[in-house]
């Protein structure tokens, strides 16, 4: 608990809930597209599972220009 109590917390909240809001809207954006650039499924692993990246990268280079 002592590691706990030695974390920054007034720097680490800021970046996880900006995480947690960027995995949201890229899981809602996946929900929605029909197609994506390359298999959808794995682009869900990659929102899901690479934290901050992976949204970013879906937004990037995942997304299907509409």
């Amino acid at each position: 608990m002592e590691v706990l109590a030695e974390i920054n917390w007034g720097i680490i909240a800021p970046i996880i809930v900006i995480q947690m809001i960027l995995m949201i809207v890229a899981f809602i954006d996946w929900i929605k597209v029909e197609k994506t650039n390359g298999p959808k499924l794995l682009w869900l692993f990659i929102i899901l599972f690479i934290t901050t990246f992976g949204p970013i990268l879906y937004f990037i280079i995942g997304r299907k220009e509409r």
